[in-house]
């Protein structure tokens, strides 16, 4: 029990952290979600307000295009009467004021008419003719053709006469802010068509967006001063510098930009409204009161913030909920982590202490194998001697011949344990070079006929004269000649084998088969010091496959058994290929 409490408390700890990283992910997007929704809405109001503002500045501007249309043909058509073209040709300046007074009647007479025809209204304020210098002739009664203020005379003079009608607009100054619509009408020669004169009326300029229910306010920006009535003169006077600055710096066009009026956010317009003309430049200023858009934006934010704060709340518990759900398996998987662990310590002190076993077993075959080595080598001195001794019967020649080939296989055995044990120690290294595997094959064919007590056999050979594998002349050698040995040994009488040998690839594959008894354990034929189950008279130690194995994998290739049964068995090396060497000078 005490064990499960650490445990229970990591797995806890673990439910804590996963159901943190679960709110804190469920709050990044809900955040995500409210910044992009909070945008979507302010852009879609943004795009409601900018299509009734259209709206409404279109409609206004149509009554405009309508009025300045009716204004302009009206004064071209008065500009054109002939009493007022003879005075001019007649150069009967005296007369051209009272000339004109009868024709221009109508356009001066009449009472201001309702808001709902002032489309309609072609009331002018007043009128005078240009000389061809541009300057106002004055007329000889003032009254009749309108009051007007030397400044006002002053603002209506042009540089030139203008070949088509000009719009302008003037500033009356004084107590009242007026601002005076201006249109030029050019009077041309009946005689040479050139302009000799030009006419110029004075109308009160439209104000039909003052009155508007949605609370647009319009005015005129004219010789950097902005005629508003509407609004206060500290806000006019704001107002006239911020247009002033945004027409010097995105040039004299069309623009609209958001200001603060009195604490009130407003969209502001301007537009040139006498594009082309010789009088100075003026703008429509339009204000839009942006107060219920900011309203209807912040509740439209609130609504947004509320619904968001809920999906959060309920995303922080479904995140505890989820928590709890994942932990339980990650509880069990704690406690199965804990066994796990605990049997894989265990299995690590049992291979330590196999391996230490195998260490010491290692050290043991090398050490019994040395061991053995020197009195080996002393029992074979001793036999050679006996040999040479000349008073023994042949019956003791040949006792002491077999003996002495004993003393030899007995050596073999020592220097193949020694071998595997430095093979399993992992101290056998190899100086690889290009051997020719050609030329060991038939070298130790050679030798077969020298081994006793082996059958006579058939050999058919398949190899190229020369084939270079990369390894240690030493221990490849060794892996042919054990090969080659149980292939000659494990053979019946008149039987036959077959070597071959060629290059497939990056490897150079050897096979030696031969008719030999069927192996009938496959899966055993490598263990070191197993011989197979049928009776046989033939000697061996029962190593030579394994080691011939190890060392085909140490040259980086392998051994193994292809198949064996109806009086064939057949093994399979393969070596690295390895480039012919160059030959020595």
């Amino acid at each position: 029990m005490k064990r499960n409490r650490p445990l229970t408390k990591s797995a806890s700890v673990f439910r804590i952290k996963l159901a943190a990283a679960m709110m804190l992910i469920v709050a990044i997007l809900t955040a995500l979600g409210l910044y992009l929704a909070q945008r979507k809405v302010a852009a879609d109001a943004e795009q409601d307000l900018q299509q009734n503002f259209q709206a409404e500045l279109s409609s206004l501007h149509r009554i405009e295009e309508l009025r300045h249309t009716a204004l302009a043909d009206r004064c071209a058509t008065l500009a054109s009467r002939p009493r007022i073209h003879a005075a001019l040709e007649d150069n009967a300046l005296d007369l051209l004021y009272p000339s004109a007074k009868d024709e221009l009647r109508d356009l001066m007479e009449g009472q201001e008419p309702p808001p709902e025809q002032v489309v309609e209204s072609l009331h002018a304020r007043f009128y005078r003719f240009l000389n061809s210098d541009g300057a106002v002739l004055p007329p000889p009664n003032p009254n009749d053709a309108g009051e007007m203020t030397d400044d006002i005379e002053r603002q209506l003079s042009l540089p030139k006469l203008p070949v088509k009608q000009q719009i302008g607009y003037v500033h009356e100054n004084g107590t009242a802010d007026v601002v005076d619509e201006v249109i030029a009408a050019p009077i041309f020669s009946t005689e040479n068509g050139e302009v000799i004169s030009t006419l110029v009326i004075g109308f009160k300029p439209l104000e039909i967006a003052a009155k508007q229910s949605n609370g647009m306010k319009s005015g005129i920006w004219l010789r950097n001063r902005l005629h508003l009535p509407l609004i206060s003169p500290p806000a006019r006077k704001f107002l006239g510098g911020e247009i002033a600055r945004a027409i010097a710096q995105t040039g004299p066009g069309r623009n609209n930009f958001r200001v603060t009026i009195d604490g009130a956010p407003q969209l502001l317009f301007y537009k040139r409204l006498n594009p082309d003309s010789l009088f100075p430049p003026a703008y429509e200023v339009c204000i839009y009161p942006l107060t219920s858009f900011m309203a209807q934006l912040h509740r439209l934010r609130w609504q947004i913030g509320g619904a968001g704060t809920l999906l959060l709340l309920g995303g922080f518990l479904a995140s505890h909920f989820i928590a709890s759900r994942l932990a339980v398996p990650v509880e069990r998987l704690a406690l199965d982590s804990e066994e796990n662990r605990a049997r894989r310590k265990r299995a690590e002190a049992t291979l330590a202490t196999t391996t230490e076993e195998l260490e010491r077993s290692t050290r043991y075959s090398a050490d019994a194998s040395h061991q053995l080595k020197s009195p080996v080598t002393v029992l074979r001195t001793g036999i050679e001697t006996l040999l040479r001794r000349e008073e023994f019967e042949p019956e003791v020649y040949e006792e002491l011949s077999a003996l002495l080939h004993q003393t030899h296989r007995l050596t073999d055995v020592i220097d193949d344990l020694l071998l595997l044990s430095r093979l399993d120690a992992g101290h056998l290294q190899l100086a690889l070079e290009p051997v020719n595997l050609s030329q060991l094959i038939d070298e130790w064919l050679d030798d077969l006929s020298a081994l006793p007590d082996t059958p006579e056999v058939k050999i058919d050979t398949a190899f190229p004269d020369a084939l270079f594998i990369a390894g240690e002349k030493r221990y490849t050698s060794l892996i042919v000649q054990n090969l080659l040995e149980n292939a000659r040994k494990y053979n019946r009488t008149g039987g036959w084998m077959r070597v071959s040998a060629q290059r497939n690839g990056k490897h150079v594959v050897m096979t030696i088969g031969n008719n030999g008894p069927t192996i009938t354990d496959p899966a055993k034929i490598f263990e070191r010091f197993h011989r197979d189950s049928n009776p046989s008279s033939i000697s061996g130690h029962g190593i030579g496959l394994n080691l011939a194995r190890e060392l085909a994998r140490l040259h980086g290739g392998h051994l193994r058994l292809i198949r064996s049964g109806n009086d064939w068995t057949e093994f399979e090396v393969r070596f690295c290929v390895a480039y012919e060497p160059e030959p020595k000078e």
